[in-house]
């Protein structure tokens, strides 16, 4: 096989991953309009689902943009031997290996980041703003972005600069330390995101003592479940729209709230959400998914040690020095087929753990807070309630709103 051959390999894959992506999304669109079902009709009134219309129709028009925009920056980034033009601005600065591929990649992604930002605003504070949701100010915006720069910087940096460092120590074997280091990362990153990670982007408070705290402290205990760690974030510093999650396991286990949520439920519909995340731990979705992903990471990294050391990676980006952040690149996209398919497999099982821990939450607490619950929250949030199942099978991690509440209202 050529380098021009794996070139157009890599254009091909590319190109049909956003026809297969448009194709959805044009599915989806077509069902903007549909009648909703009987049993989500209560959820908008007349005039708010026509605000919900909008608002989706809108989102998906600057989707299109924002898509068309983004693979036309790529294909002529790869056309013009752009990997080949960073790299030699790289190899300008230094000759070290390391230092390369990370001023290779801070490059490349703090540009695409300044390029596409334009776009992270307007949805922000245009489209987010005109329907209600946006309460994130200018301030707010610019110092998430320098965070998450920073942070990509440090945390980013550290990985690359390690598993590079095993590449040229170990040799084929460098996977097998890449992915030790990987997985202690993660699981360090689960147990410990809430109080290292969380804090640099919202402020958290223990839930004040009272009626609230009471019921979710009376139904942990009925359940078994030890939880002193209840937290409330200042979600709406950002959006209108509302959350809960359960992170952390051991000691570190936590529930975080979302003022906003705090706003938009009644207490009883609150500890059934919160029924819902004790279920996924209950029923171990967490470290399911803790063991999928290390599974999956050293198997992506297996498969890499096997190709990363072919010339021919590098040569069909254009770059005549083969080295591993251009093999990196090029196998990154190639096994973008084989990450599709685990993609479409942890979604499936992700929505079979949401009508679990529904169940859970069902037959520990009460389904009816639930359901009304799921309905204040899709309400709230304008969400899309007559998706197409083909963009529901390969995009969501829920199920729909629809398929909940025929779930919940079926018998144990």
């Amino acid at each position: 096989m050529t380098p021009q051959t794996v070139f157009y390999i890599i254009i091909a894959i590319i190109v049909i991953n956003f026809i297969v992506d448009q194709i959805l999304d044009f599915l989806n669109a077509k069902h903007f309009n549909d009648a909703l079902p009987e049993e989500i009709e209560d959820v908008y009134d007349k005039t708010e689902y026509k605000k919900s219309q909008a608002y989706k129709k809108e989102k998906y028009r600057f989707g299109v943009i924002t898509s068309v925009v983004s693979i036309i920056g790529t294909l002529l980034f790869f056309f013009l031997d752009g990997f080949a033009y960073v790299d030699a601005i790289a190899r300008s600065i230094t000759d070290n290996e390391i230092g390369v591929a990370l001023l290779f990649f801070g490059i490349i992604l703090f540009a695409s980041d300044i390029i596409m930002m334009p776009f992270g605003y307007y949805n922000t504070f245009v489209i987010e703003e005109k329907y209600g949701f946006n309460k994130t100010s200018k301030t707010t915006f610019i110092l998430d972005k320098l965070k998450g720069w920073l942070m990509m910087a440090i945390i980013g940096g550290l990985l690359l600069s390690a598993i590079i460092w095993f590449y040229q120590t170990t040799g084929s074997y460098f996977w097998l330390y890449a992915w030790a280091v990987i997985t202690v990362f993660s699981l360090f990153i689960n147990l410990f995101y809430a109080r290292l990670i969380v804090p640099l982007f919202n402020k958290q408070t223990p839930l004040e003592e009272g009626s609230l705290r009471s019921k979710i402290e009376t139904y942990a205990t009925k359940v078994g479940f030890t939880l002193d760690k209840i937290f409330v974030i200042d979600g709406s510093k950002r959006s209108t729209k509302a959350n809960a999650y359960f992170s952390g396991f051991g000691r570190e286990k936590r529930i975080t709230l979302f003022d906003t949520l705090l706003n938009d439920l009644e207490e009883d519909e609150i500890v059934a959400v919160l029924a819902h995340e004790v279920g996924h731990y209950k029923k171990n979705h967490i470290i399911i998914n803790l063991i999928a992903s290390i599974v999956t990471t050293g198997f992506t990294l297996w498969l890499l040690s096997l190709f990363i050391g072919s010339p021919l990676l590098s040569e069909a980006l254009n770059v005549t020095q083969p080295s591993f952040h251009i093999g990196l690149i090029a196998f990154g996209i190639l096994y973008t087929p084989v990450s599709e398919v685990t993609g479409l497999i942890m979604n499936y099982l992700s929505r079979a753990f949401e009508y679990q821990a529904d169940t859970y939450a069902k037959n520990t607490f009460n389904a009816l807070p639930l359901i009304s619950a799921l309905k204040k929250l899709s309400k709230n949030s304008l969400s899309n309630l007559t998706p197409h199942p083909a963009y529901v099978f390969v995009h969501y991690s829920h199920p729909t709103l629809l398929e909940r509440l025929r779930s919940l209202k079926r018998g144990k």
